[in-house]
């Protein structure tokens, strides 16, 4: 993987092909293929003004929660007052990250040929600018989810989080280093697209590298100066609780999105996979790939619309440029699929799905490839059942 987080053991180099393991051929995947894309289908048939007044009322809000938020700040000296435009403005930066930055710039309401849902000319409140982040993120992580060596969200070129990346005596602190990536995460994701391996390998030049980093350093020195600076002096005296606020806010933010997006991926029972077996893969193993990388969190409405609807990373990766709100709605299709051709469907709580990670990254923090919950075959039994046609799954 990178040098940080180690590289691939290729002397365990997986044996057997993941479709294999669960019996399904060929065919079989064509054909799971084919039904989730009528499902896709079905939903973009159905788009349509709801969906854009959705997005506008989430923008409206978190533009609300802000202002009231940083008006609540000049009156920082009364607890109350702190406490709240606190809360208010920590809930307004995780909404422009989840819910509209990261959905807007997947592309999902680009159908709407509105300049502000555009995910060509969105950027949001966070130091990853967003050009870097739709290469990074839109192409290299959803195309190669899950492939080690490929993938570079497999432990953010600082963890190792797979037993399929080669333990280094680095390792041993990868407690210490999630909790740093945790805290500094938007930091992690702007320095993420400089793909340190590479550039440790000579495989790029710090000439190539450099105007990368520049757009991050030049993008994080905005919004440093913007919540460090000059809102807190607009305050006036307040402006040490001011600075306290928006300091708490974006740790807020950063301690979030990680929690969010390593429960969605890094789970006990997630898989990786290896290059070799992902070579000329049909769009049905894409979507088996996807299915398998990725696990869900269960929670109230609230509590998706918060995590920008990445509770539901399963439907995400299998349709990452479908508004992320209707996620909701088919996820009862997608798992009811995934039973039918002797798939797991990853899904539980924040709690379990956190502490399965927690324990991932300590025991990863050791010597030796660490228990796996996907180590063979699985049993015969599991062979799916006949399909309904396609068309029917989609209604």
């Amino acid at each position: 993987m990178t040098a940080f987080a180690g590289p691939i053991d290729q002397s365990k180099e997986k044996t057997m092909n993941t479709a294999q393991k669960f019996h399904l051929t060929d065919a079989d995947l064509d054909a799971m293929g084919e039904e989730l894309d009528a499902l896709r289908a079905s939903v973009v048939a159905d788009l349509g003004e709801s969906d854009v007044a959705y997005m506008r009322k989430v923008i409206k809000s978190q533009r609300a929660l802000e202002v009231g938020g940083r008006a609540l700040l000049f009156a920082g000296f009364l607890p109350p007052a702190w406490l709240a435009g606190t809360a208010a403005l920590s809930v307004a930066k995780i909404l422009d990250n989840m819910e509209i930055g990261h959905n807007i710039m997947h592309g999902q309401y680009d159908w709407t040929r509105d300049p502000a849902l555009s995910s060509k000319t969105f950027d949001w409140d966070t130091s990853c600018p967003a050009d870097s982040w739709r290469f990074t993120h839109n192409y290299m992580h959803h195309t190669y989810t899950n492939i080690v060596g490929k993938d570079r969200d497999i432990g953010y070129a600082i963890l190792r989080i797979s037993p399929d990346q080669r333990w280094t005596p680095f390792s041993i602190g990868n407690p210490v280093y999630a909790a740093l990536l945790a805290l500094m995460f938007e930091h992690g994701v702007m320095l993420h697209g400089l793909d340190i391996e590479q550039l440790r390998s000579g495989q790029k030049s710090w000439a190539e590298t450099w105007p990368t980093l520049r757009a991050g350093l030049r993008k994080s020195a905005k919004l440093m100066l913007k919540d460090y600076v000059i809102w807190p002096l607009a305050t006036g005296p307040m402006v040490l609780t001011t600075l306290a606020a928006n300091a708490s806010a974006n740790v807020a933010r950063n301690l979030w999105a990680f929690t969010i997006i390593f429960c969605g991926h890094f789970p006990e029972g997630t898989y990786e996979f290896s290059m070799a077996e992902t070579d000329d893969e049909s769009r049905g193993h894409w979507y088996f790939r996807q299915m398998l990388g990725s696990a869900n969190i269960e929670g109230s409405r609230l509590f998706h619309i918060m995590s920008g609807n990445l509770s539901h990373q399963i439907e995400h990766h299998l349709f990452p440029d479908l508004p992320a709100h209707r996620y909701a709605e088919i996820a009862p299709k997608v798992r009811e699929i995934c039973g039918r051709y002797g798939l797991p469907y990853n899904s539980g709580s924040l709690g379990k799905q956190f502490g399965s990670v927690v324990a991932k990254i300590c025991r990863m923090a050791l010597p030796g490839r660490g228990r796996t919950l996907a180590p063979g075959p699985v049993p015969a039994t599991h062979v799916r059942t006949k399909r309904p046609e396609a068309a029917a799954i989609a209604a």
